[in-house]
């Protein structure tokens, strides 16, 4: 067995000294060994295999410094898109994390002296989204795959092809409801004709007890005076005796009832609308940014986020919200289900998460606790001012400020 071989007491001592991270200015890249001090790594240098190899890196220095920086990069990110593709994390953690493995490229060998000038120029490239903080540099991965690149497009399509049928659903209910406007006036200035000859009829009854008034009611919708007993469609004011008062109750009883038809038929057009709006915009989901949730997974009771409240700043697949916490400003990851919705105080402003109004912002007007309903009103939009009776709980939330 020779002086150095792998089972010999000094080989093996040699490996458990070596075991684990060692400085990382004690490591030469161009030779990849780690020396234990600054007495082996002195020693490496002025041994013959280093100063071959630094005689290969003199030839061209750019061009290794720059394969070495672009291996470190890619080794990086896609450690990034494994471990933590969808979080934001601080750089210190995903570095220790990418460290771990001894046989890495190490960033003395790189274009970069710190991990802060790595951290900017991912920033500055646009492969990574990077903010500093009191606790530091914090990072997230920005995926430019082909598969989400293709996932993003489809969702952006089918969100243009939703607004698109709800703009042509809106021109065709407001389309019904000029209609409507337009008919209203002329039943009203019927009603009113109807009213003034009615109106005279009764003061001919009063002067004359024993005399007959008759109309009838042409193509045009005015009244026509006849003769006695000619047509069908006559209404007759007659006074006999008792039966004075009741024929007038009645007389002004149909008019009323022909006053209200036009607020009739606005009023049905509002409920078709509302009917089509509810079917369009009603889904299973209902997370969006910026509202303000309150977590109820009692899994994380222990981390203490039960019952804490928090602003949802991302939406991961329409069902999962990344959520920053108010008090410790921590990210975290938790699906709808485990969640529930905030009610602000009255006056405060809400945004409309489900339902026919889906997305719309509004201010909170009163609350009904025995329903579990508020009352709304819609601040901004196409619905400027309208305001809803009874909206669920569920389909509201408070809009973060």
């Amino acid at each position: 067995m020779g002086k150095n071989d792998f089972l010999t007491p000094k080989a093996i001592a040699n490996r458990i000294k070596a075991k684990g991270l060692q400085k990382l200015r004690w490591y030469c890249q161009m030779c990849q060994k780690q020396c234990r001090d600054e007495n082996g790594f002195k020693c490496h240098c002025m041994s013959e295999g280093h100063q071959r190899q630094m005689e290969v890196f003199g030839q061209n220095p750019h061009r290794i410094v720059d394969g070495y920086s672009e291996e470190f990069e890619e080794s990086f990110l896609e450690h990034m898109k494994r471990s933590h593709r969808f979080s934001r994390v601080a750089a210190t953690v995903i570095y220790n994390e990418y460290i771990a493995d001894r046989h890495h490229v190490h960033m003395n060998s790189t274009e970069w002296a710190t991990l802060t000038e790595f951290v900017k120029y991912l920033g500055r490239t646009g492969k990574c989204k990077v903010d500093e903080t009191p606790k530091g540099w914090f990072m997230t991965y920005i995926d430019r795959g082909s598969e989400t690149l293709l996932k993003e497009r489809l969702k952006n399509k089918r969100l243009k092809s939703d607004v698109v049928e709800e703009e042509r659903q809106e021109r065709a209910i407001q389309k019904q409801i000029e209609l409507a406007a337009q008919v209203v006036p002329n039943a009203l200035q019927q009603n009113g004709a109807v009213q003034t000859e009615v109106t005279e009829s009764l003061l001919a009854v009063r002067s004359d007890p024993g005399a007959k008034i008759a109309f009838a009611f042409g193509s045009n919708g005015k009244p026509v005076a006849k003769e006695n007993g000619e047509s069908s469609s006559r209404v007759i004011f007659e006074e006999i005796g008792s039966e004075k008062n009741e024929k007038k109750r009645k007389g002004y009883s149909n008019l009323s009832k022909g006053g209200n038809a036009g607020r009739s038929v606005l009023d049905e057009l509002m409920k078709e609308e509302e009917k089509v709006k509810e079917r369009s915009n009603r889904k299973d989901y209902w997370l969006c940014e910026g509202i303000i949730v309150k977590v109820m997974s009692k899994a994380l009771s222990d981390k203490g986020y039960y019952k804490q409240k928090g602003m949802i700043i991302k939406v991961i697949d329409k069902y999962v919200g990344e959520i920053q916490m108010l008090d410790t400003k921590h990210v975290l990851r938790v699906d709808q289900a485990e969640l529930e919705t905030v009610i602000p105080q009255i006056g405060g402003l809400v945004k409309i998460v489900n339902g026919a109004y889906r997305g719309s912002k509004a201010r909170l007007m009163s609350v009904n606790t025995d329903k579990y309903s508020a009352k709304v009103q819609i601040e901004k939009g196409l619905y400027d001012g309208r305001v809803l009776e009874a909206v669920d709980y569920e389909d509201i939330s408070k809009l973060a400020q």
